[in-house]
């Protein structure tokens, strides 16, 4: 049987590293932007307007994204609103499902844990660490001083927040009960977290 790993992560936490790493170790892809790229390349949507909605809300729909989201499927391009954010979603929701159904992957973001929540075949992985890390961890990357890195972790976890509530009709993205797997990559280390799912796809998946 195919596999899917989804994980969430903190901003600086190491999540999509982790994912990288874990795709090297299994042989499997790991799907973040590219899911963007197949979504324009499905519906014929921009990708810069992907990429503008990449786990964020936009206007209108942070003023209130706990309305009830349409639970309608793709729209065809002559309706009004096929370049709007949640026809754009459910755009990468069906690249996701695809995915699923065909394939052992890792995916980072986007909803995946609760898009494919009813599937057997997934484990659904956070992953947070410390604020100082975070900071220590983006400052390097980046190349950005400790307080601006401060500031974009603020704003980045805060839209991803909002995002994951609005598709998943209220469900706090850090509730460790949304997932199988919660981890503190600073206090284990990116590579034990590695290990550590990859145990956990032994133990789950050890009958099948």
């Amino acid at each position: 049987m195919n596999y899917i790993i989804t994980i969430a992560r903190g901003f600086g936490s190491g999540g999509k590293d982790i994912g990288m790493r874990l795709s090297k170790e299994l042989g499997i892809p790991c799907y973040d932007r590219q899911i963007l790229t197949m979504a324009s390349d499905q519906s014929g949507i921009d990708e810069s307007i992907f990429v503008e909605n990449d786990e964020k809300l936009r206007g209108k729909y942070i003023a209130n994204f706990l309305r009830k989201v349409p639970v309608t499927g793709v729209l065809e391009p002559w309706d009004k609103a096929f370049v709007s954010d949640v026809n754009v979603f459910n755009v990468q929701a069906d690249i996701i499902r695809s995915l699923a159904a065909t394939q052992s992957c890792i995916i980072i973001g986007k909803c995946a844990d609760d898009i494919l929540r009813d599937r057997k075949n997934v484990i659904s992985v956070y992953v947070e660490a410390p604020r100082h890390a975070c900071i220590e961890s983006i400052t390097s990357k980046m190349h950005i001083s400790p307080e601006r890195a401060a500031k974009l972790i603020v704003s980045t976890d805060k839209y991803r927040a909002n995002y994951y509530s609005y598709y998943t009709g209220g469900k706090k993205w850090t509730n460790p009960t949304n997932y199988d797997l919660v981890l503190n990559s600073d206090r284990i280390g990116r590579e034990n977290c590695v290990e550590i799912i990859k145990d956990y796809i032994n133990i789950k998946f050890k009958n099948h």
